[in-house]
C-alpha cells in the first residue's frame, strides 16, 4: 500500500492538468480524458513528424541515394529511417526548442492556456514550413480552397499550408535525387557501352559498374556531401 500511495503521488508521472472554460469557474479534466488525449496525441505523432517536419525530402533523397547506387537493401530500411529521423531532430531542434519554452512550459506552469498554447506553438512550425514551402504550391492550394482575402504567406491557413509544404518538399526532394542520381546514370552507361564493344552482351552492366560506383562515392566522400547538402537545404 506504501509503494502505491507514493507512486500515486509521485510529481514526477504526473500528467499536466487541462482545464476547460464553460461557466465562470474552470473545471479541470478528469485523469481518464487527458490520457485519453494524450493517447491521441501519440497516436497521430508519427504523421505529425513525417508531414510537417523535414523528415520527407530526407528520407526519399536517401532512398534515391540507395537506387541510384544499385543497392536493393543496403543500408537497410531501419537504417534509412533511423537516420532521416535522427537529422529531422537536428535540423528542427531551433523549432522544438521554440515551442517547448515559449508553449509548452507556460502551459504546464498554468500561465496560459491550451488554446493559447496552441497558437503560440504553432507559430514556429508554421515559421519553418513556410520558409520551405513553394508560392507556386501554395498558391494551388489557396486556390483549391477558394480562399479569398489572403494578402500574404501568413494569412493561409495551417490546414492549407501543410499540404502545400509537403507537395513542396517532395518537389524539392526529386531535384535533389535527380542530381545525385546522373553521375551513376552516366557511369552505367559508359560500363554498358564497354561492354557491348567487348561483345560481352550477357553479362549484367550492374553487377560491373557496382563496385565502380562504390568507388566513386567513397572516393568523393559521398555521405559527407550529401548529409550536408541536405541540412544545408533547410537554412
Amino acid at each position: 500500500m506504501a509503494v502505491l500511495k507514493s507512486f500515486k503521488n509521485s510529481s514526477l508521472l504526473a500528467l499536466p492538468a487541462i482545464t476547460m472554460t464553460g461557466h465562470p469557474q474552470h473545471s479541470q479534466v478528469s485523469m481518464l480524458i487527458q490520457i485519453l488525449l494524450i493517447f491521441t496525441v501519440i497516436s497521430i505523432a508519427p504523421s505529425i513528424l513525417i508531414m510537417m517536419t523535414s523528415f520527407v525530402r530526407i528520407v526519399v533523397v536517401l532512398s534515391f541515394l540507395r537506387t541510384s547506387l544499385g543497392l536493393s537493401t543496403e543500408p537497410p530500411n531501419q537504417v534509412i529511417i533511423g537516420l532521416s529521423l535522427f537529422l529531422t531532430f537536428f535540423i528542427m531542434a531551433p523549432v522544438i526548442n521554440s515551442v517547448y519554452k515559449n508553449a509548452y512550459i507556460p502551459y504546464t506552469k498554468g500561465s496560459i492556456g491550451i488554446k493559447r498554447a496552441y497558437k503560440i506553438g504553432i507559430l514556429p512550425v508554421r515559421g519553418f514550413m513556410l520558409k520551405q514551402t513553394r508560392l507556386k504550391d501554395l498558391e494551388l492550394f489557396v486556390k483549391m480552397a477558394k480562399l479569398k482575402n489572403i494578402r500574404s504567406p501568413k494569412d493561409v491557413p495551417t490546414y492549407v499550408l501543410i499540404p502545400a509544404f509537403i507537395v513542396s518538399e517532395l518537389t524539392t526532394a526529386f531535384e535533389i535525387s535527380f542530381l545525385i542520381y546522373l553521375p551513376f546514370l552516366i557511369l552505367d552507361l559508359v560500363v554498358s557501352s564497354l561492354l557491348m564493344s567487348m561483345g560481352m552482351l550477357m553479362l549484367p552492366p550492374t553487377m560491373i559498374s557496382l563496385p565502380f560506383k562504390l568507388m566513386l562515392f567513397v572516393m568523393v566522400n559521398g555521405w559527407y556531401l550529401v548529409i550536408g547538402s541536405l541540412v544545408q537545404s533547410f537554412k
